[in-house]
């Protein structure tokens, strides 16, 4: 195997998704839940330093690295981490659209091994967009201390993919997972994810007509799913990779109409729908995970679900995140205390002596003002005020992170996020954000008492 290095390329949205390619290359998507090793099996694979982080949406945009496998050439790209690719959010309207009509060869799914049943989703809503798909079961070393078994090949007759089990810390099983790539081939069988009746009959009655339409350059069925879901950053796509607006062909809205209003003759709503939609995905993964997953600590299992309950509960769930959001901003304001006046004590002495040298050395008045009272006292505010509550917060945020308090966050602030057209995830930005307004209030607060 030889690697090739290329300049990480990013594109977001408002750029085209296809990439330059000859016909002998092989473009390979890589996506994933956040936090699942994805950018760490693109970075071992073409040697890129691509930033690794454990914090969701890391990649904002799409990172793309090559190397040369057997002497075939293959373009990674590195896609958002998302939970779904629903397009409640820019990272998962990112993804889909790149698999979508980026025209990837393969779709590399990167899967947690702890905690394969949440990670399923992904690739059961991947599978309903592409059937070039192949399933990385990562974190296999992480899986066996938690004494979790992963059945390999029941969970790859399962799905109908390739299923592929990498360390990718350790860079165990990444040419395994090339060879898959190298001689990748799609199966003829075809995995079937069924909805509530109602559901299958309204996707039905527009598929046909779609098919016509889109001329296999998309999933019809999975676009008329869409199109019921009322979901408009597709047809946008649409129109802008595609080069025509589903909305145009009146016939075809009027078939979309027709069956939303039989829906609703069911109490099947907008909002009705898409919870159908999300049930019976769950209970998809649900059902795989089960026939596919041994769990030796079920003491560990059932404690975990016992949480899940208390800290995703209507009732306790936000309550709790309001509590332990203010325990986190009370440890990372008083814990800072003590050092920001250790730090402003320390830097603030050298003031006087930047002075005097500054004097010492002949240098004008408005010289020694600008380096010493200007450039010198604000890098001595800045520093003091906000490094130490930056030591501790960032860490604890970290902390939540992994003990996997942070998606509980996201999951109980979705419903009212999604009211402002908004997904859940977007707490967390504000967390942070709140966080750094309070290290400037901090820091005006440490000028003025500076200055006076």
């Amino acid at each position: 195997m030889s690697l090739t290095n290329q300049s990480t390329g990013a594109f977001a949205l408002d750029h085209e998704l296809k990439i330059e390619r000859t016909s002998a290359d092989r473009v390979i998507a890589i996506g994933g839940n956040p936090n699942v090793g994805k950018s760490t099996i693109f970075n071992s694979l073409t040697g890129l330093n691509q930033h690794t982080g454990n914090w969701p949406g890391k990649t904002v945009v799409n990172a793309r690295g090559s190397y040369q496998y057997k002497g075939k050439n293959f373009i990674l790209v590195d896609i958002p981490g998302t939970y779904s690719l629903m397009a409640n959010s820019q990272e998962e309207e990112v993804a889909r659209d790149f698999i979508c009509f980026g025209d990837p060869d393969v779709t590399v799914i990167v899967l947690d091994a702890t905690c394969l049943e949440r990670n399923l989703n992904l690739v059961l809503q991947t599978l309903e967009i592409t059937d070039r798909v192949v399933v990385c079961v990562n974190l296999l070393d992480e899986a066996r201390r938690k004494k979790i078994n992963v059945n390999l090949k029941a969970l790859a007759k399962s799905l109908h993919v390739p299923v592929i089990g990498t360390s990718a810390v350790s860079e165990q099983g990444l040419d395994n997972l090339m060879e898959e790539l190298y001689t990748y081939a799609p199966s003829e069988e075809k995995l079937a994810i069924t909805y509530p009746q109602p559901i299958e009959e309204a996707i039905a009655s527009i598929t046909p007509q779609l098919e016509g339409l889109l001329d296999e350059k998309i999933n019809a069925r999975w676009t008329a799913i869409k199109l019921l879901d009322g979901n408009v950053s597709l047809l946008d796509s649409i129109q802008k990779y595609l080069g025509f607006d589903l909305r145009a062909n009146e016939e075809l809205m009027h078939e979309v109409r027709k069956a939303n209003a039989v829906l609703m003759l069911q109490h099947i709503g907008q909002d009705q729908f898409r919870e159908l939609l999300v049930t019976s995905l769950v209970e998809k993964s649900e059902q795989i995970a089960a026939n596919c997953v041994m769990t030796q600590n079920h003491q560990s299992d059932s404690r975990d679900r016992k949480i899940d309950k208390i800290l995703t509960s209507k009732a306790t769930g936000i309550p709790i995140m309001i509590l332990l959001l203010c325990l986190v901003f009370w440890i990372t304001i008083s814990g800072a205390n003590v050092p920001s006046e250790l730090l402003s004590g320390l830097l603030f002495s050298f003031e006087e002596p930047l002075k005097n040298f500054l004097a010492f050395m002949h240098f004008p008045l408005w010289a020694q003002s600008l380096f010493a009272e200007g450039m010198y006292r604000t890098l001595a505010w800045v520093v003091s005020v906000m490094l130490p509550p930056m030591a501790i917060f960032f860490p604890l945020f970290s902390l939540l992170e992994d003990l996997g308090y942070l998606p509980r966050v996201a999951f109980n602030l979705d419903h009212a996020f999604k009211k402002a057209g908004a997904c859940g995830k977007q707490a967390l930005t504000m967390w942070v954000g709140f966080f750094r307004i309070s290290c400037k209030k901090s820091l005006q607060y440490s000028s003025t008492w500076h200055i006076m």
